[in-house]
C-alpha cells in the first residue's frame, strides 16, 4: 500500500518537474540582458485556435501621477536569436514621461500608478510553443494581456 501511495505522489510531481526543466531548457538559446537591462520571461498556455489571439506586452513603471494621462515613449524591437530563428523583444530607449496638460484640481493629491511605454511593436502573435522573452531597462516592469478576436466577421463594401 505504501508503494502505491509513493507512486501516486511521484506521478503527480512529474509534470511539474518536466515543466520546470522545460522552462530552464527553452531559455538556453536566448541572450542574457545587457548591463542596465533585465530579461523577463512569460509563457502563454496552448490554445485550440491561437490565430484568433494576440499578446500585448505592457512595459512601464509605477510613478506618482496627477489627474493627467501619463506615458513614456519607446518602441519594442523584435530581434531574432542567431542560428535558432526565435524572436525576442528589446526595449532599448525610453523617453521621459509625457502627459496631457490639463489643469488638475488644486486639492487633488498625486497617486501612484503604472505608467506604460507607448510606441510600436507591443502587439505580438500568440504562440504557446515559445517563451516570450523581453529585455527592458532596469526599473521597468513587464506585464501582458491576451486579446481575443470577436466572433462577428463583417463584409467590406466596394466604393
Amino acid at each position: 500500500m505504501r508503494h502505491l501511495v509513493l507512486l501516486v505522489v511521484l506521478a503527480s510531481l512529474l509534470p511539474r518537474a518536466a515543466t520546470a526543466a522545460q522552462g530552464a531548457d527553452d531559455l538556453k538559446p536566448y541572450p542574457t540582458a545587457q548591463e542596465g537591462s533585465v530579461r523577463t520571461v512569460f509563457r502563454v498556455p496552448a490554445l485550440e485556435n491561437e490565430a484568433d489571439r494576440k499578446v500585448e506586452i505592457l512595459i512601464g513603471k509605477t510613478v506618482l501621477v496627477d489627474c493627467n494621462r501619463t506615458w513614456f515613449g519607446g518602441n519594442l524591437e523584435k530581434r531574432v536569436v542567431q542560428g535558432w530563428g526565435y524572436p525576442y523583444f528589446v526595449l532599448e530607449e525610453v523617453g521621459p514621461p509625457t502627459s496631457t496638460m490639463m489643469a488638475c484640481p488644486p486639492e487633488e493629491e498625486k497617486t501612484e500608478a503604472f505608467v506604460p511605454v507607448r510606441g510600436e511593436g507591443f502587439l505580438l502573435r500568440y504562440n504557446s510553443k515559445l517563451p516570450v522573452v523581453t529585455h527592458v531597462p532596469e526599473g521597468f516592469e513587464v506585464h501582458y494581456r491576451i486579446w481575443t478576436a470577436g466572433d462577428e466577421v463583417r463584409p467590406a463594401h466596394r466604393e
